[in-house]
């Protein structure tokens, strides 16, 4: 079992999380969002981290030329796309694909096989927020997804006290945790980031 932690913002977190296992660190390039971080502060996060550990980006309905520089500025390993981008758009990218599908029911599903992306990941639907609601959804619907396809990473409103059950009950390829680990909207709590890794990394199911 992988988990990512998104929404980093300061390298304290960043090497925290590497220390302790995490396979893979998420930074948000979506201005909007308030886990914003630029593409030159990432930067200087993302060279000082250890090996082994793969750097995200998230962005939301940005242009295909805005992404690819800042694959190049940060030193991105992989983008992860939440908003409507196209399958053409994300064939387009340079590095391994993310795609993100707000889930309000089973019908938000409908769709995914037209994206032939790396890893498809379910978060909770909101009308108005791209991610980081800090709620969860239906797992029956991800439960679903994972008999159809191998590389679903399961999101939304996790932490210590759900992640177990999570797992157990959905058995994803990945978990991605952001607001479920934080002290506030981009400082994450060492003890909580903890306890998320271990709960999943110490999964024998």
């Amino acid at each position: 079992m992988r988990i990512k932690i998104c929404g980093i913002t300061r390298f304290e977190d960043a090497h925290t999380a590497a220390n302790l296992g995490v396979d893979a660190l998420g930074f948000i390039f979506y201005p909007q969002s308030p886990r914003y971080i630029s593409a030159v502060n990432a930067a200087q996060i993302i060279k000082k981290l250890p090996p082994f550990v793969s750097k995200t980006g998230v962005f939301v309905d940005e242009t295909i030329e805005r992404v690819i520089e800042v694959i190049k500025i940060a030193g991105l390993d992989t983008v992860q796309l939440h908003g409507d981008e196209s399958p053409e758009y994300c064939a387009a990218m340079p590095v391994p694909v993310i795609k993100v599908f707000s889930i309000h029911d089973e019908s938000d599903l409908s769709n995914i096989s037209s994206y032939k992306t790396a890893g498809y990941l379910l978060d909770t639907w909101s009308p108005d927020r791209k991610g980081g609601t800090g709620k969860v959804f239906n797992w029956s619907v991800a439960v679903k997804a994972c008999g159809l396809y191998d590389t679903v990473i399961l999101s939304g409103g996790l932490g210590p006290t759900n992640l177990l059950e999570a797992i157990e009950v959905v058995r994803p390829f990945a978990v991605d945790v952001n607001s479920g680990v934080e002290i506030s909207p981009g400082i994450k709590s060492p003890a909580k980031m903890k306890e998320a890794i271990s709960i999943v990394k110490g999964f024998k199911g």
